[in-house]
């Protein structure tokens, strides 16, 4: 197995969830001179320069100062500074620091520094879980953060539901014949694009289990097993991408269904000449492929 982490992966922050627990851990990153505070509104992160880097801000900048605390999330630490996330207002139109602007994540984040990738993946994703649950999904009262933003609770006394961050899981396989690549395309995608079967993992279902599944419901082809490579976080909104490698059973026809627009077997020769254009560089669907083309 690889033992590199994937994009988005990897040992970039020290999240130090101890200091969640500390009701005064406001208090405390806004005495430390040294903390960094990240933007985001929307699913929009605050970036600069060209090519982009992350816009760390401190603690002088207005649109940090006047930050209310409930729109506050301690990531960490990153790069040896605290990290505070910044949960600016939706559908506001708000002016960004000199230099800076807000963009979406997705198409830049092959474009940044790993580490910063991986930081603003993080923030997005808390970011889209705090959104979408700001209302109890039991009483419909409004939620307060606690727990240095990674926890939301009811404020409705009688129920005092707690919500956790979500991640929703899904299989990402690499399936093969021995010569051949079993590989799908969306009709969304660029021209010629294809990748590796992907799909969620359902309620009382295990991985191996939804690999088989997605498979035969996407491409009509049978796997006998299936082996774990590594996994990546995708914070589109929410996702945990669990890449695996699976072997066909001999004789599998390929009928496509469900989402793809097309599935077909693809040899090593065919992918090496470019007959496919193959998924971004920095997805763990381009990891399996290519080490299946190195003969991994």
């Amino acid at each position: 197995m690889d033992p590199r982490p994937n994009f988005f992966a990897g040992p970039y922050l020290d999240r130090r969830v101890e200091a969640r627990e500390d009701p005064e851990w406001i208090a405390a990153a806004w005495a430390d001179a040294g903390s960094r505070y990240v933007l985001s509104q929307g699913t929009a992160q605050l970036v600069s320069g060209d090519p982009p880097r992350a816009a760390l801000l401190t603690r002088e900048l207005p649109l940090v100062r006047s930050a209310p605390a409930a729109s506050l999330t301690l990531l960490g630490w990153f790069q040896g500074a605290r990290c505070v996330l910044i949960d600016l207002p939706r559908g506001r139109e708000i002016e960004p620091p000199a230099g800076t602007r807000f963009e979406e994540l997705r198409p830049l984040s092959a474009l940044l520094p790993a580490d910063e990738a991986a930081l603003l993946a993080y923030a997005r994703a808390l970011s889209v879980w705090r959104a979408r649950t700001a209302h109890c999904s039991v009483c419909g009262a409004p939620t307060a953060p606690t727990r240095g933003g990674h926890c939301l609770v009811c404020s409705n006394a009688g129920c005092a539901e707690e919500f956790f961050p979500r991640i929703d899981p899904a299989i990402i396989v690499l399936v093969s014949d021995g010569e051949r690549a079993l590989l799908g395309r969306q009709a969304s995608w660029p021209p010629r694009r294809y990748s590796t079967i992907a799909g969620f993992v359902e309620p009382g279902e295990s991985l191996e289990d939804a690999v088989r599944r997605e498979v035969e419901e996407e491409t009509g082809v049978i796997v006998n097993g299936a082996r774990y490579e590594s996994s990546q976080p995708w914070p589109f909104p929410s996702s945990l991408m669990l890449g695996f490698r699976a072997e066909a059973a001999p004789g599998s026809e390929v009928r496509v269904g469900g989402e793809l627009e097309d599935a077909r077997w693809f040899t090593r020769a065919q992918l090496q000449a470019g007959e496919a254009l193959a998924p971004p560089s920095h997805s763990i669907s381009w990891r399996l492929i290519s080490r299946w083309l190195e003969g991994g």
